[in-house]
């Protein structure tokens, strides 16, 4: 039996929810755990795309560490901005909450992927094709969801406006 609307509306969101926290803990250990051996796996795999079997000389594990470091700043920051845009979309129920969510998806994966395999870290694209099944499909039905509850007309009126 499916789920209804009322019932269905609160869990998308909480698994949005919980994706944004995910994000922001998988920022925090990939900024503060390069040295520890926590990332020891992931960042060999990083390596051996750039400097195949060969040694990977201490300057370039160090470089390694510390792109990766920025890159979870990156992440952290990017999944607050995600948390809060969750946060609005449930509260105003405003469709184009979700649709700037959705942009803001299709604008990264298809450019991390290209980017990734290119380097051949079949990882990420795996890993950002499963982002893109777990992720979008929500947040259409939120954003259909939100259209059919009379917004997107509030929205245009409210726009032509002012």
């Amino acid at each position: 039996m499916p789920a209804s609307s009322s019932s269905l509306r609160p869990a998308l969101v909480l698994w949005l929810y919980a994706a944004a926290i995910t994000h922001i803990l998988a920022g925090l250990t990939l900024t503060w755990a390069g040295d520890s051996g926590l990332l020891d796996g992931y960042l060999q795999v990083l390596e051996l795309s750039f400097w195949g079997a060969d040694a990977v000389p201490t300057a370039g594990h160090e470089q390694q560490v510390w792109w990766l470091a920025l890159f979870g700043a990156t992440l952290q920051s990017y999944s607050l901005y995600m948390l809060a845009l969750v946060h609005l979309g449930n509260r105003l129920k405003v469709p184009a909450v979700w649709g700037w969510l959705i942009a803001g998806i299709l604008l990264w994966a298809p450019q991390d992927m290209w980017l990734s395999a290119q380097q051949q870290v079949w990882s990420h694209v795996w890993l950002d094709g499963f982002a893109l099944l777990v992720l979008l499909p929500p947040l259409f039905w939120l954003y259909r969801h939100d259209c059919r509850k009379g917004n997107c007309a509030t929205e245009s009126s409210d726009q032509s406006r002012g």
